[in-house]
């Protein structure tokens, strides 16, 4: 490094020990190491795609108002970052100059790549299956009939049936998971050899980023191209991470074209994802795609029935009507009431009768409370509210109204979710973390201004607290 670069640095450290507190100070602005200074740029190394973001946020006019005063007022900065997939790459980001944010450039090195079928995967690892969960106590309604039967035949002959990818979609506790496990554990009843693996969408992604920080993305892609039945969860997880999708893209092309069975759930329908490649989405329909409904009256039923005598359990008639009558929305909160009456029971040595029911019911089944936010959440309302269709902020369309409510929905999701920019952006409109960041910008500026614009923004906050 340049010894009048770490001097300059050394200057400007000086000014923001003046105007931040020591944690602030320790956190933002120590790790960051000064690379080079040339030809009115300044060049800084952060350590990670949120640090430099969050100092674009929070901490630009600062940055660019010392850099002014101690280097001159020409001087533009650039980040440097590793680039999330390569050990040896770096990302340069401009940054903002007043009101313009320039555009990411890659400057990538190119590694040899090793073959992902130089290894093959042990035989000794465990398939994260549940063996409570099977087809024996999946009971059979109107709601979950076609994808029981779906599940029942893929379980029989795994990877040769048309239903290959199976896409289970449905609210949280109508049963996905459920038969899931069920498939699994059929399967590896029938063919004790096959390789059979259950995993979340989170787990996944999880996996996926500790591989790229250990430089270990083949050994990562090699395992999973060597299962035989891969079973992900919440695929809907992996909206808005490009690079996490694109390496499932080509593990799923593996394991499809080689006969591998493919089982994913998510909370809605392929044609509802937002923030998930196209190319992914059309093979998530290749097979059969089937929604779990809540379930019917007579599941209900049947659910607690099985649910009381495998506690050991005796209630009346009247009372499992009741309670079938009463918890409608899912299995888990049928189970839940169960396990309470039961506690009642044998807490208090008593009967479980209807008042118990009732009193029990009443205290656990409520007005639901609300749920978190959803980037589709805050899409719908703000898009509701200017009275536009859902689509359109997805477009490149530089109409007025429509450039307005999508920033304002990259706002609100920036406010009311744990979504990255980078995530956001991919998700409304494929756009890039800068173009989220300039909108969240312009809506706050619009705010300190215009009173009209934020009494839009109040009744928007209003009806996403419904």
């Amino acid at each position: 490094m340049n010894e009048s670069v770490e001097i300059l640095w050394n200057n400007c450290l000086k000014v923001f020990k003046d105007n931040v507190n020591e944690v602030a100070f320790n956190t933002w602005f120590a790790p960051i190491v000064p690379l080079s200074y040339s030809n009115d740029i300044f060049t800084i190394q952060v350590p990670s795609q949120f640090f430099y973001e969050y100092l674009e946020e929070k901490f630009i006019d600062l940055i660019r108002m010392t850099l002014h005063r101690v280097i001159g007022e020409k001087t533009i900065l650039n980040y440097r970052i590793l680039v999330e997939n390569t050990s040896n790459s770096m990302v340069v980001y401009q940054g903002e100059n007043k009101s313009t944010a320039v555009e990411a450039t890659k400057q990538v090195k190119t590694n040899k790549i090793t073959s992902p079928f130089e290894k093959v995967v042990s035989n000794d690892f465990d398939s994260q299956l549940n063996p409570k969960y099977t087809f024996d106590n999946l009971f059979e309604g109107v709601s979950n009939k076609l994808a029981r039967a779906g599940g029942e035949t893929i379980a029989k002959n795994p990877g040769k049936t048309a239903f290959n990818p199976l896409f289970i979609h449905g609210l949280c506790g109508v049963g996905k998971t459920h038969l899931c496990h069920a498939i699994g554990v059929k399967i590896k009843e029938l063919y004790p050899e096959k390789r059979v693996l259950f995993v979340s969408a989170h787990l996944f992604k999880v996996q996926y980023t500790d591989a790229t920080r250990f430089n270990t993305v083949n050994d990562f892609i090699n395992f999973y191209q060597g299962i035989d039945v891969l079973i992900i969860d919440d695929i809907h997880e992996l909206s808005g991470l490009e690079r996490t999708q694109n390496t499932f893209f080509h593990i799923f092309n593996h394991l499809h074209q080689n006969n591998k069975q493919l089982i994913l759930t998510s909370d809605r329908a392929p044609s509802e994802l937002l923030g998930v490649e196209d190319r992914l989405l059309t093979r998530f329909r290749w097979g059969l795609t089937t929604k779990l409904e809540s379930p019917d009256y007579e599941l209900r039923i049947k659910i607690i029935q099985h649910k009381i005598l495998q506690d050991g359990l005796s209630i009346s008639q009247d009372v499992i009507e009741y309670i079938a009558e009463n918890v409608t929305d899912n299995i888990r909160d049928i189970e839940g009431v169960i396990v309470s009456l039961m506690a009642h029971s044998v807490i208090y040595n008593r009967d479980v009768d209807l008042p118990l029911a009732k009193r029990v019911i009443g205290q656990a089944i409520k007005k639901p409370e609300k749920k978190d936010l959803t980037i589709y959440d805050i899409t719908e309302v703000v898009c509701n509210y200017f009275k536009i269709k859902k689509d359109l902020i997805h477009t490149a369309s530089r109409k007025r109204e429509i450039v307005l409510a999508r920033q304002v929905t990259m706002y609100m999701a920036k406010q009311h979710t744990d979504l990255s920019l980078a995530q956001i952006g991919a998700i409304i409109g494929k756009k890039n973390h800068a173009t989220v960041l300039h909108a969240c910008k312009t809506v706050k500026n619009q705010l300190d201004v215009d009173k009209s614009f934020r009494d839009d923004i109040d009744e928007i906050e209003k009806e996403l607290k419904k």
